[in-house]
C-alpha cells in the first residue's frame, strides 16, 4: 500500500489562492465602508448604497473565513470593514438614547405610498381608524384614489385636507400628493420639486399642542445616472426643522434610506428619523419591485423635529402597493 500527498510544490501554490479568495471577497465590503463614511456614493453607487444593511451583513462572511483561515492581515482589514460598515447600520435596529421628549400631546401620524393611486383605500382607511391616526400624507395621489378614499370612509375620519393633484391627464401619474387630518388645516400649499412630484403640506395644531407644519415628501428616486442631479436638488429643497421656527414633520417617500449623504444632510438640519429613534429603521418599506427580486429597503421615512417626541413606529402591509404605510407615534411639544 502506498500513500501518497500532494506534491510540496502545490501546497505554498494553494495557500497563495486562497488568500487571493479571501480578499477578493472582502475588497468589494471594504470599498464599499470607505465610500459610506465619506458620504461619497456616486453614480451607479447611489441605487445599490440603498441595500448597505445586507452589505454589512455580508462583510461579516469574509472576517470569519480569514479567521478560519489563519490569515491575519486579511482577518484584520475584514474585522474593520465589517465593524465600520456595521456600525452604520445595527444602531438602527435598537431604541435611541434620544427619542425626544416624551411628555407633550400624542399623535399618530401615517404616510403612505399608493402606486399610482392603485393602494387599497380599505387598508388605509382601517389603518387610520385602528391606530387612532389624526395626520395622513399619501403620495402618487391621484383622482380615482380620491373617489376611492372618501367611498371608503376617509373624509369621516380626517375631514380636512391640502391636496396636490397630478398635473397631467394620465389616470396613473404619480405626481399627486396628499394630506388630510382630524383637525383643520391652515396655510396649505404645494411644493413643486425638480423631480417633477408634488409635495402637498399646511399647518395642524392639535388642541393643547403648538402648530405643526407637516408636509408629504416625495423627492425624485435615483433611478438613472442623469437624474441624480434633480435627485439631490429635491432632497436639498425640503424644508429644515430651524429651532427658532414652526415646529415641522416631514413623512413621506424620500427615495432615499439613511445610507444615502443626501438624506442625512436633510436630517441633520433640526430632525431625527422616527423608525431610527425607536429601533425600527431596518425594517424594509419599499420592494420587491414588479417582477424584479429586489429585497425591501428603508426609503419611507417620517420625520419629525427635534422638539417631537418619538414613542414608537411600526410598519404595515398595504395591498396593491409596492410600499409599505408607516405609522409613527409622537409627542408634540405644547405651547
Amino acid at each position: 500500500m502506498t500513500l501518497t500527498s500532494s506534491p510540496p510544490t502545490t501546497r505554498p501554490a494553494r495557500r497563495v489562492l486562497r488568500t487571493v479568495l479571501l480578499w477578493v471577497l472582502l475588497l468589494p465590503g471594504a470599498a464599499w465602508a470607505v465610500v459610506r463614511f465619506g458620504g461619497w456614493e456616486r453614480g451607479a453607487l447611489v441605487q445599490l448604497f440603498a441595500f448597505t444593511p445586507y452589505v454589512a451583513a455580508w462583510a461579516v462572511v469574509p472576517a470569519l473565513l480569514a479567521f478560519a483561515a489563519r490569515r491575519w492581515l486579511t482577518a484584520a482589514v475584514a474585522t474593520v470593514s465589517a465593524a465600520l460598515l456595521i456600525a452604520c447600520v445595527l444602531p438602527r435596529s435598537m431604541a435611541d438614547h434620544d427619542p425626544g421628549p416624551q411628555t407633550g400631546v400624542p399623535v399618530h401620524v401615517l404616510t403612505a405610498n399608493m402606486l399610482m393611486g392603485k393602494a387599497d383605500p380599505a387598508t388605509i382607511v382601517r389603518l387610520v381608524r385602528e391606530n387612532d391616526v389624526a395626520v395622513l400624507a399619501l403620495q402618487e395621489y391621484t383622482g380615482a384614489a380620491r373617489s376611492a378614499l372618501t367611498a371608503a370612509g376617509l373624509d369621516q375620519l380626517l375631514p380636512y385636507s391640502s391636496l396636490a393633484m397630478p398635473v397631467g391627464t394620465d389616470p396613473f401619474d404619480t405626481t399627486g400628493s396628499a394630506l388630510y387630518s382630524r383637525y383643520p388645516i391652515t396655510a396649505p400649499g404645494v411644493r413643486h420639486n425638480k423631480g417633477g412630484f408634488q409635495q402637498a403640506y399646511g399647518t395642524v395644531q392639535p388642541p393643547g399642542a403648538r402648530p405643526v407644519v407637516v408636509e408629504s415628501a416625495h423627492p425624485l428616486a435615483p433611478f438613472a445616472v442623469d437624474v441624480l442631479d434633480r435627485w439631490r436638488s429635491d432632497l436639498e429643497a425640503q424644508p429644515y426643522a430651524d429651532g427658532s421656527g414652526p415646529v415641522r414633520i416631514l413623512m413621506g417617500d424620500f427615495n432615499s434610506t439613511l445610507d444615502h449623504k443626501a438624506l442625512r444632510a436633510v436630517i441633520a438640519h433640526g430632525y431625527r428619523d422616527a423608525a431610527d429613534a425607536s429601533g425600527k429603521g431596518l425594517i424594509g418599506t419599499w420592494g420587491p419591485y414588479a417582477d424584479h427580486p429586489l429585497p425591501p429597503v428603508t426609503i419611507d421615512h417620517v420625520l419629525a423635529d427635534e422638539r417631537i417626541g418619538v414613542a414608537g413606529v411600526s410598519v404595515h402591509a398595504l395591498p396593491r402597493s409596492d410600499h409599505r404605510a408607516v405609522l409613527a407615534d409622537l409627542r408634540l411639544p405644547t405651547p
